[in-house]
């Protein structure tokens, strides 16, 4: 029997080719390479592995897949370049593709100030044409499908940091669907145009507010609804346990993702709230 070739791993090498503002706190970096070639978006929500270079390097040093590398054993390998070499790596949603042009585009939320903010959004801050990043994915071993046309109706949540996967999520909206997006942003000038087929509500809730009392307090559209919830690990936590515990909502129907942890970075061990959410996502796929 003939063994079928592994498909080779999503890693690819990209470089800017263009840069500009959204909104105040949001950049678009559009990214473009030979990387590139045969790409495409299997739907929205299309989550990567983007690797920035260490001070000094020109492009982040990332290991070759090996003949029959999958997944794990080359994320070994990247785990196993010495610290001072090895790339930061972060979770971005792709914001938009462009087969034409052989581009994408990913939104990055420029967090705090100077003193205090991270490595990708030091590195969005100043990126130029030209520029060097890796990015490994979207992977089908990893991805989990989102389907906003599923329920009766959709509901959203975002925070700013997950606006740019809100925004594919809703413009994949079946016409004339009916959904209810909650949107935490630090200020107005931080929102967005979101187009889509669907018939949205959006409301929007400010830094400070809870997501979860603002659905508690609201009177939800009859009939099952699909949920997607993204953003800060707690907030996700909290409206999950609302609309599953309280609402009645079937868990299954419940697509959620922390992005980030509040005083905690990617770099930093997951809590045991973030070990046991990745249980239940295991246990859900």
């Amino acid at each position: 029997m003939t063994q079928r070739p592994s498909a080779p791993l999503p890693l690819h090498r990209l470089t800017v080719t263009a840069v500009r503002p959204v909104t105040p706190r949001m950049r678009r970096v559009t990214l473009g390479g030979a990387g590139l070639d045969g790409f495409a978006l299997a739907g929205p929500d299309q989550q990567v592995k983007l690797f920035f270079p260490r001070p000094g390097q020109a492009e982040p040093v990332l290991p070759a897949p090996g003949p029959g590398d999958d997944a794990m054993r080359w994320y070994g390998a990247y785990a196993a370049l010495p610290e001072a070499d090895r790339p930061w790596m972060r979770s971005y949603t792709l914001r938009a593709h462009d087969p034409v042009a052989g581009t994408v585009d990913v939104d990055f939320h420029l967090h705090g100030d100077a003193e205090d903010e991270g490595p990708a959004t030091r590195w969005a801050r100043s990126a130029r044409p030209g520029d060097a990043l890796g990015m490994f994915g979207p992977s089908a071993a990893f991805a989990v499908p989102v389907d906003p046309g599923a329920g009766d109706w959709t509901l959203l949540y975002a925070d700013a940091c997950a606006l740019p996967a809100l925004a594919t999520v809703v413009a994949a909206l079946p016409p004339g669907q009916r959904a209810l997006a909650y949107l935490q942003l630090p200020d107005p000038d931080e929102e967005q145009p979101l187009p889509t087929a669907g018939d949205l509500t959006v409301r929007l809730l400010r830094d400070g507010d809870s997501a979860a009392g603002a659905v508690r307090a609201d009177r939800l559209p009859p009939g099952r609804p699909y949920v997607w919830l993204a953003g800060e690990a707690s907030a996700v936590r909290g409206l999950r346990r609302h609309l599953v515990e309280e609402r009645g909502v079937d868990r299954r129907s419940v697509h959620f993702t922390g992005y980030w942890r509040r005083r905690l970075a990617q770099d930093d061990a997951p809590t045991p709230e973030d070990l046991a959410e990745a249980r239940e996502r295991l246990s859900l796929g």
